[in-house]
């Protein structure tokens, strides 16, 4: 069976936070060796020193991670300043690491190197992919399809863009022993593993949709012939774009969406508004609303729909990708957002994740992978 153990410490000094998360890690394993281990940690740390000690007290492990803007767990909750482990255990279940470089000047290529590299170990069919990628460099849109065209487009990629909250100078990828910039971080999955998702951000969408008619990557100049800013002053007045407002954008072959946030970048001569994620020409979009209320909400959704989605009897595991900007607009409630979550587990389960600068996941289960802004991920793993 799958046996996922987390540890997590909120010591600020780094060899003494990662001594108590291997502690940690160690009473919960007894006797279980951890193939494979996802590492979420704040910026501030020595990343280096953190990285080493875990291989070190795991020589075999397949490890991969990044910096955050607030870290997850079902040993402290919702914690800032902190580092978080999840390490994995099966004797069936093949897990494999990947890491590719330079994602800004070729993501393409970079996405094949990580793709690769992980999938060596692997005799059987990849049932899905965890990416922990960069996020200031490059549009995490053309990393995602650079993932997708790697993987093949029906493979499910979960994850989140790395983060260092909110400072947008560096964000940091782990591999094993190593720390990178501009890379893209990859976990593969193979054998029984089962797996489920949800997905959900608490905005509903307001007034009427309109067309994207003129966008360069994530700056979008007119909706339906008109500057971007007109569609917004529309519905808000005066009000400035702002990640309480964001655009949903629909998806071609559904009535979902997904979540795109003003960057609060705008240019009233132009009528442009610059997104956090890229938004195509011709995509059918509306503008959101929310209360804090539907945003705590939506965790309590996504962990819903992924239970109602799980294909075994009792998940092992549960990983959550949770949004910066979420975090910022709750405030001193963030930690709500995890406890709603759990409450909807009848038993308590390792638990791990971590606050992105935008979220990874498909739209609905067995569904293609989307880039996401805003937005709560629960993904439960399980071995049949």
């Amino acid at each position: 069976m799958l046996k996922a153990v987390v540890g997590h410490s909120n010591d600020p000094d780094s060899q003494a936070a990662i001594s108590e998360v291997l502690e940690q890690i160690r009473d919960a394993l007894a006797e279980a060796t951890p193939k494979a281990g996802i590492l979420f940690a704040a910026i501030d740390f020595d990343h280096t020193l953190i990285l080493r000690r875990i291989v070190e007290a795991f020589p075999e492990i397949e490890l991969i991670g990044g910096t955050t803007d607030g870290e997850i767990s079902s040993v402290l909750g919702f914690e800032q300043d902190s580092l978080t482990l999840m390490a994995f255990c099966s004797d069936n279940i093949t897990i494999s690491a990947g890491i590719g470089h330079g994602v800004s000047k070729d993501g393409v290529a970079a996405a094949q190197s990580a793709v690769q590299q992980a999938k060596a170990a692997h005799n059987e069919e990849i049932q899905f992919c965890i990416s922990l990628p960069e996020s200031l460099t490059t549009s995490g849109g053309l990393i995602l399809d650079s993932l997708k065209q790697a993987l093949g487009e029906q493979t499910p990629i979960f994850g989140g863009l790395t983060a260092d909250q909110w400072r947008s100078q560096q964000t940091y990828q782990f591999f094993q022993t190593q720390v990178y910039s501009d890379a893209a971080a990859v976990l593969l999955f193979s054998g029984p593993i089962l797996f489920s998702h949800g997905i959900a951000s608490g905005w509903r969408p307001i007034g009427k949709p309109g067309k994207v008619t003129k966008a360069i990557n994530n700056v979008v100049y007119e909706i339906d012939h008109q500057p971007a800013l007109a569609f917004y002053h529309r519905y808000l007045g005066a009000l400035p774009p702002s990640s309480e407002y964001p655009l949903a954008l629909f998806d071609t072959e559904s009535e979902r969406y997904a979540m795109r946030a003003p960057s609060g970048i705008f240019d009233p001569s132009l009528g442009s508004i610059t997104f956090f994620g890229d938004v195509p020409a011709q995509a059918l979009v509306q503008i959101t609303e929310t209360t804090h209320e539907d945003i705590l909400a939506a965790s309590k959704l996504s962990t819903l729909q992924a239970l109602g989605n799980y294909p075994g009897q009792a998940p092992s595991a549960a990983l959550f990708f949770s949004c910066a900007s979420r975090r910022q607009i709750l405030g001193s409630r963030t930690r709500e957002e995890y406890l709603q979550a759990q409450d909807c587990l009848k038993q308590p389960i390792p638990s791990c994740g971590f606050y992105t600068n935008g979220e990874i996941a498909p739209l609905q289960q067995n569904g293609v992978t989307h880039f996401h802004n805003e937005t709560f991920i629960t993904l439960l793993l399980g071995e049949s």
